[in-house]
């Protein structure tokens, strides 16, 4: 299918963003969508065209940016040094109608809202001509047809998770269709919409439940359409969506994910990887008998800020950059592995220099990084953790005057700009360029066992169901179950944690945030922690001592949705009369 795509990309990329189907003309040697339809290879070709659209994720974003540090899980090491970089032009508050830091066209980058209307645009041709298009084995129509619901379901989440409920547009349009009759329906409406392309494509007899051919890798199957369910209830019922607290739609999101789970697991079809750490920096294996059931849909996209941040590790002059750095806030979420309870519960400031220390807990604000969660370790290098390879086996020297200490000032590209690197997606045993080591998992289990524990809390209390779903996560991270007994606003407050540390730079805390409408609690500012060692062996002592990286713009209110690009905005009355929030 993938060679298929690129001769046909090559005839048909320029054509089909348009409104105006160019397409659709009088022959004169060029290709129409009816030629399309009428050739097998070239309806197959088209099929692989909708995939096309999918953007990059990963370090993909500009100047090979993490969205990690557009949250307050990272400092960019970008920041203050380039100043296109992504996550440097979303910290000032750049966002507006004509400019999108995100969305800047760079380094292999797509023009993320483009492209989704471009992806919902060839699903609807798919779904409009495949009762009528030369594909002779009935198999392969239906299987082409559940991928383009499941498709089309994808799309429209991830246009709706950044600028709001977008039209229902659910055919294919001509050429005399008038875009200014386009109107936005509720958030409420486009989830129904796309829980029906979910259900369609999970009843769909042909589209299977997980690919097992290395040949047919990347395609969506009915996992997929399962994740992607599960991801938009989740998303309806929550804050930003359901003010009200409507508990029916934390019920229908907990019943989806209860749903997927069951589906998925049967036959142990999918199930956790065993080990949290090597999960992240490995790939997929395509087999009938897989040793990864837990991915769901892989992207293969990696980037230089993976060779960059694993370089910049040996402290050696000359490396080009450290790439994203963990921050304190990040490493605080880290729990205690033997007693299971938070380390950190809060602040006593708003600038997060004063931790509350849980005393309970087993922590030792003198010796930080003893007995954490098994994920801070597969997540983020520290002072004094030994990488393979780097220093003959010495410590990390991350104290004041190492070999790779924290600069304060100024800040530059190669020295961590908190106190700590990124671990996570790294093997620690490869040294060098590790393009090849790592894919980008869009959709995996644990995201959707931790879906249900949210969901079912908020809609029934810390019942069993909840228990049981945010436990398996953690026995598999190797820590202890959660207290039993926690009050619905404690859990929801552990099961938030979980997310975080669970799910670290896998892009899901930048929309957590919006979507619990707490962006101006964790959004102004993100901190770091700079040791100073005092001493001489063997009577060294370690003082820890916080302070504030960064001060940040983008955290209002208007900044838990994008605003409508003006282009549309200035076209689309209905766009112009109801422009998100602030905007």
């Amino acid at each position: 299918m993938k060679k298929i795509l690129i001769c046909l990309v090559i005839i048909l990329t320029a054509a089909l963003g348009c409104k105006n189907d160019p397409l659709d003309i009088i022959p004169d040697g060029r290709i129409t969508l009816n030629d399309v339809f009428k050739d097998e290879k070239q309806t197959e070709a088209y099929v692989a065209r909708a995939y096309s659209h999918i953007p990059s994720y990963f370090s993909r974003y500009q100047f090979w940016s993490y969205l990690a540090g557009c949250s307050d899980e990272a400092q960019d090491a970008d920041v203050g040094n380039e100043g296109s970089s992504a996550a440097g032009q979303w910290n000032t508050g750049s966002l507006n109608v004509m400019r999108n830091p995100l969305e800047q066209n760079g380094q292999g980058r797509v023009l993320r809202y483009s492209a989704f209307w471009a992806g919902i645009r060839d699903a609807n041709v798919l779904l409009t001509r495949l009762p009528t298009a030369n594909v002779p084995d009935p198999k392969n129509r239906l299987r082409y047809e559940g991928e383009a619901k499941a498709l089309r379901a994808f799309y429209y989440l991830e246009l709706i998770k950044q600028y709001g409920p977008m039209p229902i547009i659910d055919k294919e349009l001509d050429a005399t269709f008038d875009y200014t009759s386009l109107i936005r329906p509720t958030f409420q409406q486009i989830t129904d919409f796309i829980v029906k392309d979910c259900d369609e494509a999970i009843a769909n007899p042909e589209l299977p439940l997980r690919i097992i051919d290395e040949n047919q890798r990347g395609r969506f199957t009915k996992a997929v359409a399962y994740a992607i369910k599960s991801q938009v209830l989740l998303y309806n019922a929550s804050l930003l969506w359901n003010p009200s607290n409507d508990r029916a739609k934390w019920q229908a999101a907990s019943t989806a994910s209860q749903q997927a789970i069951a589906a998925l697991t049967a036959g142990n079809n999918y199930q956790l990887f065993p080990n949290y750490e090597q999960y992240h920096f490995s790939f997929s294996d395509v087999t009938p008998t897989p040793n990864d059931r837990e991915t769901i849909f892989e992207i293969k996209d990696a980037g230089n800020a993976l060779i960059t941040n694993t370089n910049a590790m040996t402290g050696q002059l000359g490396q080009f950059k450290v790439g994203s750095s963990p921050t304190q806030e990040l490493v605080d979420a880290y729990e205690m592995r033997v007693t299971g309870l938070q380390a950190i519960t809060g602040y006593t400031n708003t600038e997060h220099l004063n931790p509350i220390i849980n005393t309970a807990s087993g922590y030792n604000e003198n010796n930080p990084y003893v007995g954490r969660d098994p994920r801070f370790y597969a997540t983020v290098w520290h002072n004094g953790a030994i990488r393979p390879g780097v220093n003959n086996g010495a410590p990390i020297e991350i104290y004041r005057g190492g070999r790779q200490q924290l600069l304060k000032t100024p800040p530059n590209r190669r020295n961590t700009h908190t106190g700590y690197f990124l671990r996570k997606f790294l093997n620690p045993l490869v040294l060098g360029g590790q393009v090849a080591q790592t894919r980008w998992k869009k959709y995996h289990l644990s995201e959707i066992y931790l879906n249900l524990a949210e969901a079912e809390n908020e809609a029934n209390g810390a019942t069993a169901i909840a228990y049981n779903a945010v436990n398996v996560v953690r026995a598999r991270a190797g820590m202890p179950n959660l207290t039993s007994s926690l009050g619905q606003l404690d859990f929801q407050k552990r099961i938030r944690n979980e997310r975080q540390v669970e799910l670290a730079f896998e892009e899901h805390r930048f929309w957590d945030v919006r979507r619990w409408k707490i962006l101006s609690q964790t959004d102004k500012l993100v901190t770091g922690n700079e040791i100073v060692r005092v001493g001489t062996a063997p009577n060294i002592t370690l003082t820890y001592n916080r302070f504030v990286v960064s001060r940040r713009s983008a955290w209002e209110d208007r900044f838990l949705i994008f605003p409508i690009p003006l282009t549309d905005a200035s076209i689309i009355p209905d766009f112009g009369a109801n422009q998100n929030p602030g905007w």
